[in-house]
């Protein structure tokens, strides 16, 4: 038998295959109906377990575990298809559908937005990278920027949350979820760190630097070969502002060539980034969710029960609907063992009414889940 007779066969196979799932699925559609209305849930592990013993108990091991992996996307395909019929409207869909605006409606040119830094900042920088006549009003502090959109004296608020470098902005992730704010907007900037000082000085009278302190770990390679003492900033901005402030000619800083023009400063070496694939993700964040025509990306949060496949049953829903996740992170849950928080970032928009019973669905299960937007990334 050659490889054409073997796949006519498989293919004979398949169109039975497909005709017991077709009957399948309209069974479960029956199944949906009655969990409707005596109130019983989607979700029935206990079943499940049981079906997947059945199937593989005169199986090898081998083979049992593959049939496992087939039955469990089966499962996740019949508890999607009774969700979209039983699944009640949550807070977040209304809550989205209420935010989607018209294809006529655009976003803002013009805006009162926060910023952490100073003038120069790279978040100034993202900031006119989103608006065209932005009022920027500048912030200390990460939490500065959310006081300031919580209590109405901003509109938006920008801030980093990625480095193609550092991973992402943790503490940004923590505000998000204590503000339960929103994405309306980001953008990714590219970052060429400068060294730089007063005009006149050189190198070899440096004896202390000032930046960021992700912009020293993204230099860390070429500041080992300095053997000068690292001072942490506010920002890299920040950094070029208290040199041109000072009067001591044996300090420099970490920043961009915009700062180096804004404040008067000479540049000592060029690009001593680790890597010329530097870039920052910036998020514009609004207290009000808004989703403007266009948005194709979706972030959210959550966490899961610390047993097993609870990651994998909220995974599996993205693969059934063929989904795209461009990003899943997780960092530990402060005074919690071996329990995660998970950011995750996919290519979809809510316009979709498949994509808004998904989040509806995704919102029943885990322990805690936050919406954060959906957008587009200039």
């Amino acid at each position: 038998m050659d490889l054409k007779d073997i796949r006519n066969k498989i293919d004979g196979i398949d169109d039975e295959l497909i005709k017991l799932f077709k009957e399948r699925m309209d069974i479960v559609s029956e199944v949906a109906a009655y969990k409707r209305e005596h109130g019983l849930p989607v979700l029935n592990s206990q079943r499940e377990r049981d079906i997947v013993a059945r199937v593989t108990e005169d199986m090898d091991d081998t083979m049992a575990s593959y049939t496992k992996t087939w039955f469990n996307t089966m499962f996740e395909c019949s508890r999607s298809y009774q969700t979209g019929q039983n699944c009640p409207k949550t807070d977040t869909e209304a809550k989205i559908e209420a935010a989607l605006l018209p294809a006529d409606i655009l976003f803002p040119k013009s805006a009162v937005v926060a910023c952490q830094g100073v003038e120069g900042a790279n978040s100034q920088l993202a900031c006119d990278r989103l608006f065209d006549r932005a009022k920027i009003v500048y912030m200390k502090t990460f939490d500065s920027v959310f006081t300031a959109v919580d209590k109405g004296l901003c509109r938006y608020g920008i801030l980093p949350i990625e480095n193609s470098l550092n991973g992402s902005v943790i503490s940004v992730y923590d505000l998000m979820k204590k503000y339960r704010f929103h994405i309306v907007r980001s953008v990714k900037i590219k970052i060429e760190h400068m060294l730089m000082a007063k005009p006149g000085v050189k190198l070899e009278d440096i004896k202390e630097i000032y930046s960021h302190e992700q912009a020293l770990a993204q230099c860390s390679e070429y500041l080992a070969t300095l053997g000068v003492r690292l001072i942490p900033c506010e920002n890299t901005a920040t950094a070029a502002k208290i040199i041109s402030d000072s009067d001591r000619r044996d300090i420099a800083a970490i920043s961009s060539k915009n700062c180096a023009e804004l404040y008067n400063l000479s540049i000592i070496a060029e690009n001593i980034q680790n890597s010329d694939n530097n870039h920052t993700r910036f998020i514009c964040i609004s207290k009000k969710l808004e989703i403007y025509p266009g948005a194709n990306k979706i972030s959210i949060m959550f966490n899961v029960p610390h047993r097993p496949g609870s990651l994998y049953s909220i995974i599996s829903k993205f693969s059934v609907l063929g989904v795209n996740l461009t990003k899943l992170e997780s960092r530990p849950i402060p005074g919690k063992d071996f329990e995660f928080m998970f950011y995750l970032d996919f290519e979809a928009s809510v316009y979709s009414e498949d994509i808004r019973h998904l989040i509806s669905s995704l919102e029943e299960e885990p322990e805690f889940f936050s919406f954060l937007g959906n957008y587009q990334e200039v």
